[in-house]
């Protein structure tokens, strides 16, 4: 018979529900007597425990129930490993357990990988929190579930909730070996199950035990009474034992006294360390937060004055590329030499004021050059001044690591010599239990006094993971600054980078003012020239008409005349000039207006004019 305290069979209530009901009693159950008789058997559990097969296979049914089936190729499928394969991407720490049951190499159908996770999860105590990551994400479940499923409604997270009661038990499960494939999962109810028979039985059986123990106590007690010799010899053996017992238990009692001792010496030298290594921490705290504030600000002065030299190289490029329009306007004038002569002139007086423009340029761009390189000088001190600083950083961390070390040492033997006394201590209480109380009262309080030890070093555990957070916080600190140190060395190469684009300005500077130079050397030529024909104008006075068909070059320049060098009469001379050489206008004896005049008569007439001033 069933019990109706765990099956619901009732024809008004829809079936899906009457299974789900089923399933959360069976669970219930299966949980209830695997928790009692872990118990009972001694918490730590095997594979072939059968209250722990059950247990996995109502789990299975729980989690196949209203599960949709998915066509495959070949067949129909419809298995939990996909459910079960979600709770990696939702609980980063259950990709172990993936991982380890996909590199299992007997495990061929995904069932069998379910049922390998199933126990892994059991082994690691988290079954509970796999499963309620799983319930959680309904909208992920909807794929694999049907709406009615045990996993989509409330009965899903009650038996989340009772699998919370397992993390008691410990098991060890051996996956590798078991065929976890082909097994069938069939619940046996017969477990669960009680009848007056079995009830009956039982009280018999506890009868008959009982009357056999009594029956096997007399026996000893008549043996023993035969064999009073024997028991003679035995109280002097015991006798002996007692004797070599308390003096080893004196000799215990040293050495728990020496250990004790220690354990003062080693509490004192932690809170030493301790001390000394928080002043340090405060001061190389304090000497980080000023460094790092005094970075911040060199830092903003550098990317202003970053800006400032942008700026001005972008202005610099500006005219960089005026200066290369102009000098292509040039190459372009080249091929009209002749018509560009008095472009040349003004073009000439046009470069001076841009030369003086970038004579100004270049001297402020000297001034600013000059600035930061100063102020590259005094970032360069303050980095040496950090590396000096980290320096010192990574060696006090490097000397707190080699205390830690030592304090690890000597904590690893203590706690070996703890653990040897606790070893003897065990053996000394078992056979001692029989024989004195006075023993056993001792023994307790040596326990309490080893439970006290082992919370202070408990205690000192946590102090030392204090003390790990602590340096990795500066080691992160150190590698920020690191990174800024590795920023003001890429801002050292852009300002090289500038350095060099000014120099390369600076040589087409030269350049330009070597060309002009030689430009103003032909001038002075030409005016040589022109002082030369002005002397033989002079001596040329009074020569007759010349007419256009005769010249064809200019008298002073000896340029050759064309269609955009025209040819001009001086109305004094009477000679044919170029534009150029002829732009003069001053009134003569003949002509009381201004008229077309060369250069050379012009400057006769004008000394003539201040000669005849009084």
């Amino acid at each position: 018979m069933m019990m109706d305290s765990f099956l619901v069979l009732s024809a008004t209530k829809d079936p899906t529900a009457v299974e789900r009901a089923n399933l959360l009693n069976m669970a219930k159950l299966s949980i209830k007597g695997l928790i009692e008789s872990a118990l009972s058997f001694g918490r730590t559990l095997d594979s072939d425990y059968p209250p722990l097969q059950q247990f996995f296979v109502v789990m299975e049914h729980c989690l196949k129930h209203g599960l949709k089936v998915r066509k495959s190729f070949l067949s129909y499928n419809k298995t939990i490993w996909g459910p079960l394969e979600l709770v990696e991407k939702l609980y980063p720490e259950a990709e172990e357990i993936g991982a380890s049951v996909r590199d299992l190499p007997g495990l061929k159908t995904p069932l069998g990988r379910a049922r390998a996770w199933l126990r892994l999860a059991l082994m690691q105590k988290k079954m509970a929190d796999y499963l309620r990551c799983l319930i959680i994400q309904r909208d992920l479940l909807s794929e694999f579930y049907e709406y009615h499923a045990l996993m989509m409604e409330e009965e899903g997270a009650v038996i989340v909730g009772l699998l919370v009661g397992l993390n008691v038990i410990d098991a060890n499960l051996c996956v590798k070996g078991e065929d976890l494939d082909s097994q069938v999962g069939v619940i046996d109810f017969s477990m669960y199950l009680k009848n007056e028979e079995d009830i009956g039985n039982k009280e018999r059986n506890v009868q008959i035990a009982a009357i056999l123990d009594q029956k096997n106590y007399v026996e000893e007690l008549n043996r023993q009474l035969n064999t009073v010799s024997s028991l003679h010899s035995r109280v002097d053996s015991l006798e002996k034992s007692n004797t070599k017992l308390i003096e080893e238990l004196a000799i215990a009692k040293n050495n728990i006294i020496k250990l004790q001792e220690e354990n003062h010496q080693l509490r004192s030298e932690n809170k030493l360390i301790l001390m000394k290594t928080q002043q340090n921490l405060e001061v190389t705290k304090v000497d980080v937060e000023t460094e790092l504030q005094t970075y911040k600000h060199s830092r903003q002065g550098l990317d202003e004055m970053y800006n400032e030299a942008r700026r001005q190289l972008r202005d610099e490029s500006q005219l960089r590329q005026d200066v290369e329009n102009e000098l292509a306007v040039q190459v372009s004038m080249k091929h009209e030499i002749e018509l560009a002569m008095k472009l040349l002139e003004k073009d000439i007086h046009e470069k001076q004021d841009t030369l003086i423009g970038l004579r100004q340029q270049l001297e402020e761009v000297k001034s600013i050059n000059i600035e930061m390189y100063q102020k590259l000088q005094s970032s360069e001190d303050g980095l040496k001044e950090k590396n000096e600083i980290i320096a010192r950083l990574e060696e006090k961390t490097n000397k707190i690591t080699v205390a830690m070390r030592q304090l690890e040492q000597r904590l690893q033997q203590a706690e070996k010599a703890q653990m040897e006394a606790e070893d003897e201590d065990k053996k000394y209480l078992q056979e001692c239990q029989s024989k004195s109380d006075s023993l056993q009262k001792q023994i307790s309080q040596k326990e309490k006094q080893l439970v006290q030890l082992e919370t202070d070093l408990k205690i000192e555990k946590e102090w030392r993971q204090t003390l790990q957070e602590d340096l990795q916080k500066e080691k992160d600190a150190l590698s920020h600054l690191r990174n800024e140190t590795q920023q003001i060395i890429s801002l050292k190469k852009e300002f090289l980078n500038i350095q060099d684009e000014n120099q390369q300005l600076k040589k087409v500077h030269h350049e330009q003012e070597q060309a002009l130079q030689e430009l103003g050397s032909k001038l002075s030529e030409s005016k040589l020239k022109i002082e030369d024909i002005k002397e033989a104008n002079k001596a040329l006075q009074g020569l007759v008409w010349l007419k256009d068909k005769e010249a064809t070059h200019c008298k002073l320049c000896e340029k050759e005349f064309s269609l955009s060098k025209r040819k001009h009469h001086c109305r004094n001379c009477g000679e044919i000039f170029c534009n150029a050489c002829s732009d003069n206008e001053l009134p003569l004896p003949s002509s009381p207006k201004p008229v077309r005049v060369c250069d050379s008569c012009h400057a006769l007439l004008i000394q003539r004019c201040s000669s005849n001033l009084p």
